[in-house]
C-alpha cells in the first residue's frame, strides 16, 4: 500500500497491470480550462481527469469560499463512479508541484480512504522517466476499473476532534470559520497559512476582495515544501523546519489554511510526510473568512 508518495518507476507497472486508479488533477487558478486541455494533449495511460472547479468543489454561495468542499455523500458517489473502494490503490498527480494532488489526497483521506499516494514530481516526473503518454482519442487506454455497487468507507465530522470511519481509521479533521474565530487569542490551536508571504502580509491580493490574514496565524508558503524539480524535499528537512516554526505546538493542534483550501493541503501533506501527523484543515480558508466583514483581519508580517 502506498499512502504518501510514489515515484514514476514504481507507478508504471501498477498502471500497466491495472492495479491502481490514477487521477489527473492538473489545474490553473487563473485559467480553469487549462487542466482539461493539458489532459487531452497528454496524460498517464488510463488516468481519469477531475476538475477542481466542477468535480471537487460544491456550488459557491459567495460566503463559502472559492473551493467549498462537496458533501461527503457527493464525493463518495464521485469516487464510486470511478471505482474507488476500500483497499484499492489510488494515485494522484498534477502538473508538478503537487498542490492540487495534495488536495485530492486529503479529500480521499478525509473520506476514510487510506491507500492514496501522490506521484512525486507530478506528470513531469513521469515524462522525465521516458514513459509514454496517451492523448484523448488514443487507440488504447489503460485499465479502467468497473464502477462499484458498494462505496468507499466514508467518515464525517468537523471541529476539534477527528471522526472515525467504519474502518476504524481516523479521518482528517476539519475546522469551520466559527471554530477558527473562537480560537483567536485563546488557543490552543495554531493556524498555519500556506499563501505567499506578500499575500499573508496583505501587500497584494490577486484572488480575493480583502487582503491580509487571520489574526494570530503563522505563515509558511507551501512552495517551501518542494525541490526545484517539483519533488518533495526530504522528510527530515521538512520536519526540522515545521518543528522550528511551531515550537511546542503539537501537530494535532495545527489548522492549515490558504486562499481556498487547496494549497493548505500541501502543507498538511508535507507535515504527514515529515512524520507530523494529525493536523487539521480549515477548508473555507481566506476566501471564506474575508467574505464576512465582521471577522477580524490582520496585516503585516506579525501575527
Amino acid at each position: 500500500m502506498h499512502a504518501l508518495l510514489i515515484d514514476a518507476a514504481t507507478l508504471k507497472p501498477l498502471v500497466e497491470s491495472g492495479q491502481c486508479i490514477v487521477f489527473d488533477v492538473r489545474h490553473d487558478l487563473a485559467d480553469h480550462a487549462a487542466g482539461r486541455r493539458q489532459y487531452e494533449q497528454g496524460h498517464i495511460p488510463g488516468a481519469i481527469f477531475l476538475d477542481h472547479e466542477q468535480d471537487l468543489a460544491a456550488p459557491k454561495t459567495g460566503t463559502n469560499g472559492r473551493h467549498p468542499l462537496p458533501s461527503l455523500p457527493t464525493f463518495q458517489e464521485l469516487m464510486q463512479k470511478h471505482g474507488v473502494q476500500p483497499g484499492v490503490q489510488v494515485v494522484v498527480y498534477d502538473g508538478g508541484t503537487s498542490a492540487f494532488s495534495a488536495h485530492l489526497w486529503w479529500m480521499l483521506r478525509w473520506a476514510g480512504h487510506r491507500p492514496v499516494a501522490i506521484l512525486d514530481g507530478g506528470l513531469p516526473a513521469w515524462s522525465r522517466a521516458g514513459f509514454a503518454l496517451n492523448s484523448v482519442g488514443a487507440s488504447s487506454e489503460g485499465h479502467q476499473p468497473e464502477a462499484l455497487t458498494q462505496g468507499a468507507v466514508v467518515a464525517s465530522g468537523s471541529g476539534a476532534g477527528a471522526s472515525v470511519s467504519a474502518s476504524g481509521l481516523a479521518s482528517m479533521p476539519t475546522f469551520s470559520a466559527d471554530d477558527v474565530l473562537a480560537n483567536i487569542g485563546r488557543g490552543p490551536y495554531v493556524v498555519l497559512d500556506a499563501r505567499a508571504e506578500n499575500r499573508f502580509r496583505g501587500e497584494v491580493e490577486p484572488m480575493d476582495p480583502v487582503a491580509g490574514h487571520i489574526p494570530g496565524a503563522l505563515n509558511r508558503p507551501n512552495s517551501l515544501n518542494c525541490q526545484p524539480d517539483g519533488r518533495f524535499r526530504p522528510a527530515d528537512e521538512l520536519r526540522a523546519e515545521f518543528e522550528q516554526m511551531l515550537g511546542n505546538t503539537p501537530a494535532d493542534h495545527v489548522i492549515h489554511q490558504c486562499g481556498s483550501g487547496i494549497t493548505a493541503c500541501h502543507n498538511l501533506f508535507a507535515m504527514e510526510l515529515a512524520g507530523l501527523g494529525g493536523s487539521a484543515l480549515y477548508p473555507g480558508s481566506w476566501s471564506e473568512w474575508c467574505s464576512d466583514a465582521s471577522r477580524p483581519v490582520a496585516v503585516g508580517a506579525g501575527t
